[in-house]
């Protein structure tokens, strides 16, 4: 009997807690508890599917997020900035440099590193579909997995980090900055398989099914040392971008490479580069 009302406690905790987290009924807390038994396993169920048990969804409230938003605003300020930032990432529980920090800039909208405005935020988590600190967290997970393992989305995130990182009234990203941020990114779609090798620059969809190796992990430092190596202003927009359908596409051996496509002169200079650290055992 007492291990019973142990048990009875503990789910009644469970349910006080869902319900703190969701404002869902008692009753709704009670079903997705029974059906995933732990409270992690539950909230997630409800945030993928708050239908589940015939729930009528009514969506992210919209007052709520602003009165979220409005506790991490600028005092002076119409925007979260970076103090704002740093208090909102404690809540979440995540590094302010983790990655998955940059899909939510994407979601949001962010123009740029440290702000975030109220139209993007509001849009934004209505759209991932919460509206409290607990869903969000949970969202997080969603979002990483989603980074690291979609091409598509991976390159939707990759193409906003680049206006998102440039320095207001700058045209290119410094070479620091890009490095840092391609430091996040490419190993984080390589591990996932955002980054999985292709055979042809014309379809993103036809993955390599003979065998050929694309690109190394460790070519990220030989990318990283010969930017540093070559200097330069910066890293433009272009570059940014072709450098992903060149990380996708390019074979191991950057044999395959045509000199003659509109590729940036930055990346036909990297492929000599390569095949000169090949032609040296890597060194």
């Amino acid at each position: 009997m007492s291990r019973r009302s142990a048990a009875d406690r503990a789910l009644e905790e469970s349910v006080a807690q869902f319900c703190e987290f969701t404002a869902a009924t008692p009753k709704e807390a009670r079903n997705y508890l029974t059906k995933y038994k732990k409270l992690d396993s539950a909230l997630n169920a409800f945030y993928t599917d708050p239908n589940m048990f015939g729930r009528r969804d009514t969506g992210p409230s919209t007052s709520k997020l602003g009165v979220l938003f409005d506790q991490y605003k600028e005092e002076d300020g119409d925007d979260i900035g970076i103090d704002g930032t740093i208090r909102f990432c404690q809540d979440l529980g995540v590094d302010p440099e983790d990655v998955v920090l940059l899909a939510i800039a994407y979601e949001l909208k962010s123009p740029r590193m440290g702000t975030w405005e109220k139209k993007g935020w509001i849009d934004g988590w209505k759209a991932i579909g919460t509206d409290n600190i607990a869903g969000m967290k949970t969202s997080l997970l969603r979002l990483r997995d989603k980074l690291g393992s979609d091409p598509a989305y991976f390159a939707k995130v990759y193409g906003h980090t680049f206006d998102f990182a440039r320095a207001e009234g700058q045209r290119s990203l410094a070479i620091e900055t890009a490095i840092a941020f391609w430091q996040l990114l490419l190993p984080t779609g390589l591990q996932g398989g955002a980054l999985a090798h292709i055979r042809s620059r014309d379809s993103d969809n036809d993955q390599d099914m003979d065998g050929e190796e694309g690109w190394k992990p460790e070519y990220n430092d030989w990318w990283f040392e010969f930017l540093t190596q070559r200097g330069g202003k910066g890293v433009s927009k272009d570059t940014w971008t072709m450098f992903l359908e060149f990380v996708r596409t390019i074979d191991s051996k950057f044999e395959k490479y045509d000199m003659e496509a509109a590729w940036p002169s930055t990346i036909d200079d990297f492929v000599e580069f390569a095949k000169e650290k090949l032609a040296s055992g890597g060194a």
